[in-house]
């Protein structure tokens, strides 16, 4: 494709939220149909499926070394395997292009026990070096100009590379007996021809593919839809853990080949390379072992002459995402207490409407540590909350999160508490009265200092960028 060819204007054709919604679905298929202890065994032979291109040998300035191994992933839009019928009856119009829309990078942490999943906004303005958008980095120079920009852009050094059409990832996820998905309200959208009732449905690969796909427009950022598509990741993961797919070689193998069926790698990456995004996961990979993030943004789109709108990202929010990945911590914080949770006097207090000292708070341990409930109320005490001072005990001791328990005529009491525990879920329990309740989960490390008051008003507020919290696989699945 020559350069004035890329330069022409794309036709006016509606075709965005097709290949999103394809490529987000393959994109991290095979990392996540094979990150669920697939062994050697079923994938050693498999080398011969698998093309390569050169992706880590062109010029480009290498990033700094880190922790862990970093593997980028990049949907192109090709559609093999789908007939006519299929895409008449999945609204599947448009033409593909080449171009890569969409780009992740998955960090696998050194110890094997952590995915950390990075979604890479398409439209980054990049230097590339011509000015444009990251995505062009595939037209305009293939794999290798692609994998120059991520490491530019994220300051991080892509270990490995895999490029994933996705005509065939539907007929992976009608393999594995569909996906569970759930919603509090229900959800129609003409464009991708979703109908989904309110509550909890199981979707074969044509229904998991509108549902990823709706929502395309809803926000300036796509981030609706961004969303949706990973909790359909995390309940795949949870599918594929959970049907007793792995004791099932001949299945396995089948599922295995209609991810791997279509995926070009660069040449230094082996089936072995692949299964490490998974296999190294002691134990075999679980869907609390996934984190989920995008980088944040700033909140206005960048217009750039010559090449349109494009997305520039937070300086500070980026910078602190990959620092985590760089040093191999997890984006989402400790899963364990701190020695102390005492909030540190640094800490600027957060306002709240309702003044801590007049919150009555219980405080139970539902977890197996020692003395954690009598630290929790020392530290909401410490933090200016009125706790009974007598903490006690739930009676089972496998509480992975932090909740609090409130009566709907005490919102405003939950909410300054939700404040000082911002990682805590909140649980309207009618008829609970003016007591609020935490049961102190495993996720429990300190307490965000609060105080009563109006905030002191800004002379000329500016928009906040775009950040949105990273989260646990397992937290955002049905209940």
């Amino acid at each position: 494709m020559t350069a004035a060819r890329r330069r022409q204007p794309a036709p006016a054709v509606r075709r965005t939220p097709v290949r999103r919604g394809m490529r987000v679905l393959g994109a991290l298929s095979l990392g996540i149909l094979t990150a669920s202890g697939i062994g050697h065994a079923v994938f050693a032979h498999m080398d011969s499926r698998l093309a390569h291109v050169d992706a880590l040998g062109g010029p480009k300035g290498r990033a700094a070394s880190t922790k862990g191994t970093n593997f980028l992933i990049v949907g192109t839009d090709l559609r093999r395997g789908l007939t006519a019928a299929q895409r008449t009856r999945w609204h599947l119009g448009g033409q593909p292009c080449d171009c890569a829309d969409t780009l992740m990078l998955a960090h696998v942490s050194r110890d094997g026990r952590r995915i950390s999943v990075v979604g890479l906004p398409r439209d980054t303005y990049a230097e590339l070096p011509r000015p444009g958008k990251l995505k062009w980095a595939y037209g305009d120079g293939g794999p290798s100009l692609t994998v120059g920009a991520v490491e530019k852009l994220t300051g991080l050094p892509v270990h490995h590379y895999a490029e994933i059409d996705f005509g065939r990832f539907m007929k992976a996820v009608d393999l594995v007996g569909g996906v569970d998905v759930c919603t509090a309200h229900p959800l129609k959208d003409g464009w991708t021809g979703l109908s989904l009732p309110a509550g909890t449905v199981r979707m074969n690969g044509g229904a998991a593919l509108q549902y990823v796909r709706s929502g395309y427009g809803q926000d300036a950022m796509d981030l609706t839809r961004m969303g949706r598509q990973q909790r359909f990741l995390a309940a795949l993961v949870r599918r594929a853990t959970e049907t007793g797919l792995l004791r099932d070689p001949v299945k396995l193998e089948q599922v295995a080949g209609a991810a791997l069926g279509s995926v070009r790698t660069d040449r230094q990456t082996t089936p072995d390379d692949l299964i490490s995004l998974v296999t190294g996961l002691r134990g075999g990979l679980g869907v609390g072992s996934l984190e989920f993030a995008t980088v944040p943004v700033e909140p206005t789109p960048f217009r750039v002459q010559g090449v349109g709108t494009t997305v520039r990202w937070s300086a500070k929010g980026a910078k602190r995402l990959f620092d985590a990945l760089r040093e191999d911590r997890s984006l989402i914080g400790p899963a364990v207490a701190p020695a102390s949770g005492t909030p540190s006097p640094s800490r600027s207090p957060e306002q709240v409407d309702v003044p801590p000292g007049s919150i009555r708070v219980q405080v139970n341990n539902g977890t197996s540590v020692t003395g954690l409930g009598a630290r929790v109320d020392k530290d909401l005490r410490g933090a200016g909350f009125r706790t009974t001072g007598m903490p006690g005990n739930t009676t089972r001791h496998d509480a992975e999160y932090t909740v609090i328990h409130y009566d709907p005529g005490w919102d405003r009491s939950a909410a300054a508490l939700g404040t000082a525990l911002p990682y805590a879920d909140l649980q309207a329990v009618p008829g609970l009265g003016p007591i609020l309740r935490v049961i102190v989960g495993a996720d429990y490390h300190g307490i965000t200092p609060v105080r009563a008051g109006e905030p002191a008003p800004a002379p000329q507020p500016q928009p906040q960028p775009v950040d949105i919290k990273p989260v646990r696989g397992d937290r955002m699945l049905c209940g």
